[in-house]
């Protein structure tokens, strides 16, 4: 997979642009807030149609104007396609091959992509949400069913967490329509949480061989996904029994805090190196070698699963990596997947590595 044609048109700082990149490695270089980062941004909206730097949509559009449109060309294994993004304040529109499609969960996974940004290396270090949405937004990309239960699963929880309000008030009074919501959200909460579980212990078969060579063996790690649930060896339906019971059981104590106190909502998970808690116990080199192997086993997972590999968005994080780290990370992804990467110098780019990169000068949202 990748990504040949780029057209932006008021996105961030950009008001127009129109690039073509290598099949190999892009490098987009220039001084901070010149727009370097907007580009690998605009890449992974196209991709997963939310941005990995906020929330708010109306940041993604330039000042001064009511949209945003973002075009591109990709190329797959078998075949060329056509995408479009066009944000607003009326919300999201996304096309396929010039069909616009009507759920953007029909729209995600046809252009995948892996991001590594400063803030990954926090992804140990960092609290449960910064993981949660780790997972979210990586298998997002790969299992569509995984996506629509998700957000099926955030919509009951918010219906039920305001009657948990309502009833606290004293403003509703019917208690069977809690137990409805709650048998809904544990349904849509086992499917979740045994989809997570999944994930984890398949991206566990490429991390731990990738993990063990940066480390010389010295070192082996562990994914443990943290639930209140027990999930191995264990059906949807009856991680659906478990999650019920639970929800059942705290229900007096959702009530009297107003909100959701169990579910995938507060699930986390964790690395473990040699048995040991990495974010406990690691040290930063360790913590960071966990983050590099996880993402170069995302990389390996997404290119089997899919069957094409993804498209690597490599975004200021070379020179946070030491050079032992760097080259591994160069090397490894070498002739292999399409990467971009943004830098303010080429003396933080390992260049023996890369073979005949295409470098794009960022200044002031434009090319330099």
């Amino acid at each position: 997979m990748d990504l040949q044609h780029l057209q932006l048109q008021n996105f961030r700082n950009y008001h127009q642009l129109d690039l073509h990149f290598s099949k190999h490695t892009n490098v987009f270089i220039g001084s901070n807030a010149q727009g370097k980062t907007n580009l690998l941004e605009a890449i992974y909206v196209l991709a997963l149609v939310r941005s990995h730097r906020t929330s708010n949509n109306q940041e993604l559009i330039r000042w001064g104007t009511d949209f945003a449109k973002l075009q591109a060309t990709v190329q797959k294994a078998a075949s060329r396609l056509s995408l479009e993004l066009v944000l607003s304040a009326a919300g999201k529109k996304a096309a396929l091959n010039h069909i616009e499609k009507k759920r953007l969960s029909e729209y995600v996974g046809q252009l995948n992509v892996i991001l590594f940004a400063p803030e990954d290396l926090n992804l140990i270090k960092g609290g449960p949400a910064l993981r949660r949405r780790f997972i979210d937004m990586e298998l997002g990309q790969i299992d569509h069913g995984y996506l629509q239960n998700s957000s099926r699963y955030r919509q009951v929880l918010k219906q039920r967490n305001t009657y948990l309000k309502k009833l606290k008030r004293k403003q509703a009074h019917d208690r069977v329509y809690l137990e409805v919501i709650s048998d809904q959200l544990a349904g849509y909460g086992a499917e979740v949480i045994a989809a997570r579980n999944n994930f984890l212990g398949n991206i566990q078969k490429y991390l731990s061989p990738i993990h063990q060579e940066i480390t010389a063996k010295q070192e082996q790690i562990r994914l443990e996904y943290q639930s209140g649930i027990t999930q191995n060896n264990v059906s949807v339906e009856e991680i659906y029994q478990q999650l019920l019971n639970q929800l059942q059981a705290n229900q007096e104590h959702d009530l009297w805090v107003g909100s959701t106190s169990v579910g995938p909502q507060r699930d986390d998970f964790r690395f473990l190196v040699n048995g040991n808690d990495l974010q406990k116990y690691g040290s930063q080199g360790q913590q960071r070698t966990a983050v590099l192997s996880l993402k170069l086993a995302e990389i390996d997972l997404f290119g089997n699963l899919v069957g094409d590999p993804p498209i690597l968005l490599l975004d200021d994080v070379l020179s946070e990596l030491d050079q032992i780290r760097q080259t591994q990370l160069l090397k490894t992804l070498e002739n292999r997947i399409q990467t971009f990467i943004t830098t303010t110098s080429l003396e933080n780019v390992d260049l023996q590595t890369i073979k005949n990169p295409q470098i794009f000068k960022i200044r002031a949202g434009g090319i330099a």
